[in-house]
């Protein structure tokens, strides 16, 4: 138990080994479940729990801070990772009620079977009394679930964020130090997790506006004791404005493909634009989604496979639409044997990016002089679009 502020504690886990989230997001520096102790005068509360698989590490934390009374336990968010251990602590603490919003409520009884008679519902901006200490409930919708919401403690300008401002980050060190390497982390997190959620996002931070905040604890990573570091990226991440920078993500099979890719990206390079290529049968998809987040254009590379992309291409071109980055155009660039509708199908597939399409540029078989020239003219028009809409000085 490591002390955050005046009768304020960290008694969550730290996850050194994990190395992918939801079966699906890798964990590269791991991640931490926190969860956090707060004590009043007269009341005692623990804000969120932790995964399921650490849950012997929340209750040692707790069991050894001599918590012998445990009035409230909030649920800011409904998942597993947050959530899980509820059951185990309703079982050492079964005074304790559950305090969270009714959308939440109705969630942890069908994923935990929470009892009905265990809940305390509270809505927006509600407030429970600790005695000298005083939680106040502020509906976070859509960070990243429809029930999210954050707990503040406005006697120490405490925001219990949750998800929100959250980074997969196993650390030592209980407040950020490293601000790079958390802006990093931070960065992918929002990437892989918030970005489908811009526009609820910006709400809710014009909605902590009203509050005073001088800490954030989020449930994953470090706390930040210079919260506008935080809050600016996050202002930054979800706002309209994109960079002077291109996504290349391609996959070939036999060459072709890769000789274009090659060919396009010293086009992009030479034409003073930043360029991020990504091949597809080996990419970290933390780093491609990072790379979405700034990116002005987007390029997918793929081969022809039975008429259609080659299915690392399709998933590039999946997770951008469930990703829904703010990029204003996209293109395709790729080969053929035959024939086939890879242009048809990708376009598609990317109904969520509100972008302009390009004009593909497809080579049947290996590229030849003509297929080079139009690659050149499909790097000289992506310039003439960022610099049409602003996005080169």
């Amino acid at each position: 138990m490591r002390q955050l502020n005046t009768n304020v504690y960290a008694v969550g886990a730290i996850d050194w080994d994990a190395k992918l989230f939801d079966r699906l997001i890798p964990l590269p520096d791991g991640t931490s479940y926190n969860s956090y102790l707060v004590r009043g005068s007269e009341k005692t509360a623990l804000i969120d729990t932790v995964d399921p698989a650490k849950t012997d590490v929340l209750l040692g934390n707790i069991v050894g801070a001599g918590v012998d009374k445990l009035d409230y336990i909030v649920a800011n968010h409904a998942e597993q990772d947050h959530s899980g251990s509820l059951p185990d602590m309703l079982l050492l603490y079964p005074d304790a009620k559950v305090v969270t919003n009714p959308k939440c409520k109705e969630m942890l009884k069908d994923l935990l079977g929470i009892e009905d008679e265990k809940f305390v519902t509270v809505e927006d901006g509600q407030e429970i009394s600790l005695g000298d200490k005083t939680l106040k409930f502020v509906y976070t919708p859509w960070v990243h679930w429809p029930e999210t919401m954050s707990t503040y403690l406005p006697e120490e300008k405490i925001l219990f964020s949750c998800d929100f401002f959250g980074a997969h980050l196993a650390t030592s060190s209980l407040f950020v130090e490293d601000e790079a390497a958390v802006y990093e982390s931070a960065k992918r997190y929002y990437a892989e997790i918030m970005m489908p959620f811009r526009k609820q996002i910006n709400a809710n931070l014009a909605k902590l506006d009203e509050l005073e905040i001088e800490m954030i604890a989020p449930s994953h990573g470090p706390a930040y004791d210079r919260p506008e570091f935080i809050i600016d990226a996050y202002k930054d991440w979800a706002s309209d404005n994109v960079k002077n920078e291109v996504v290349v993500a391609y996959v070939s099979m036999h060459g072709s493909t890769g000789k274009m890719v090659s060919h396009f990206v010293e086009a992009l390079i030479e034409s003073g634009i930043k360029v991020r290529q990504f091949e597809l049968a080996t990419v970290d998809i933390g780093k491609l989604a990072m790379a979405l987040v700034d990116a002005a254009t987007i390029v997918i590379g793929s081969p022809t496979v039975l008429v259609g992309p080659h299915p690392c291409a399709a998933y590039a071109a999946f997770l951008a639409n469930a990703l829904r980055p703010r990029t204003r155009f996209v293109s395709i660039i790729g080969s053929y044997g035959w024939g086939g509708k890879m242009v048809e199908q990708l376009t598609a597939m990317m109904p969520n990016i509100k972008a302009e399409i390009i004009e593909p540029v497809l080579a049947k078989g290996e590229p030849k002089q003509a297929d080079y020239a139009a690659l050149d003219r499909l790097a000289e028009e992506i310039l003439t679009k960022h610099k049409e809409a602003g996005i080169v000085n």
